[in-house]
């Protein structure tokens, strides 16, 4: 019980606004990972069903901050890198996997989730390629740790080689898989770096409908009318929220309290995504799927970098 009651007590701190992001996972770190003797998640299922959750509401809150025009406008700019980002690194992730040997639909997931947008894409794609559980684990396994890394070390390099607020929401953007550490790791480095990397993010995320209904064809699964695609609906409404932020300048006061809980949403988010990795988590990801997933992200993550502050990339 007094475990219980102090696990409720850290996430409540979570929710005041004082925690940042990263201290917020690192905290969750702690119970996930047993690092302090006698502190554990006591909730383990109840936090990943929250979280995923959480997640979203919280991003369909942060569209209240958001201007209409202004995601319009980023996506549009944005089109050509995403693209091209998303078909390179599905091309090396596959190059990758077959190079180290990785189970097939493990190296399709990993590469998946690196392209697009993480555990979205991966959840989307795993009922049309029929993964098993434990192919599931090590996709989301390996992602996941490198979505703790990126909230991290991102906001680091990123002040280390003084990029500007605009250089680095686009390569959080292009470089991180999932949103929440998107949101997280740009909220850390300015409010300017989080309103582009949002908006570019939610862009690419929205990849997921047509690389999933082309891996359904791809498999010829259509036609039995098994497959079921999934996809982040969060983002529609992330678009309705940015639309009524956007042409309803009278509820500016409601939009703005929404906006601010979105912040603080995520933060608690990814409080309950640390305590979310395990020591079981991290042995399932095995050595292969992890070192193809690191291999991958170096890649994206320099290639994009580099064109960035080369002013080949820009918004």
């Amino acid at each position: 019980m007094t475990l219980k009651l102090f696990f409720l007590a850290c996430a409540a701190v979570c929710c005041t606004g004082l925690v940042s992001p990263p201290l917020a996972l690192a905290l969750g770190l702690v119970f996930g990972l047993g690092l302090v003797p006698g502190l554990s998640n006591p909730f383990h299922t109840q936090s990943r069903n929250v979280s995923k959750w959480l997640l979203q509401v919280s991003v369909v809150a942060l569209g209240f901050g958001m201007n209409l025009q202004q995601v319009i406008h980023t996506g549009e700019l944005s089109f050509v890198y995403t693209f091209a980002g998303i078909f390179g690194a599905l091309l090396l992730g596959g190059l990758l996997g077959k190079i180290l040997e990785v189970q097939p639909k493990s190296a399709y997931l990993i590469s998946t989730g690196t392209a697009i947008c993480g555990g979205s894409a991966i959840a989307a794609l795993t009922p049309i390629i029929e993964a098993g559980e434990e192919q599931i684990a090590v996709s989301l396994g390996t992602v996941f740790v490198l979505n703790s890394v990126a909230l991290l070390v991102f906001p680091l390099i990123g002040s280390a080689m003084h990029l500007s607020q605009t250089q680095f929401g686009l390569w959080s953007a292009l470089a991180i898989h999932d949103t929440s550490s998107v949101v997280g790791a740009a909220a850390k480095y300015g409010a300017a770096a989080l309103a582009i990397a949002t908006t570019v993010k939610l862009t690419r995320a929205l990849w997921i409908v047509p690389l999933a209904l082309g891996t359904a064809i791809f498999r010829k699964r259509q036609a039995e009318g098994k497959v079921r695609i999934q996809w982040p609906w969060f983002i529609a409404f992330f678009c309705v929220a940015a639309m009524l932020n956007t042409y309803i300048p009278a509820g500016s006061g409601v939009f703005a309290a929404a906006f601010k809980l979105g912040r603080i949403g995520l933060t608690l988010t990814l409080f309950l995504i640390g305590v979310g990795v395990s020591r079981e988590t991290l042995q399932q990801v095995g050595v292969r799927p992890l070192l193809q997933g690191v291999l991958l992200w170096i890649v994206v993550a320099s290639v994009s970098l580099l064109l960035i502050v080369k002013g080949v990339i820009r918004l």
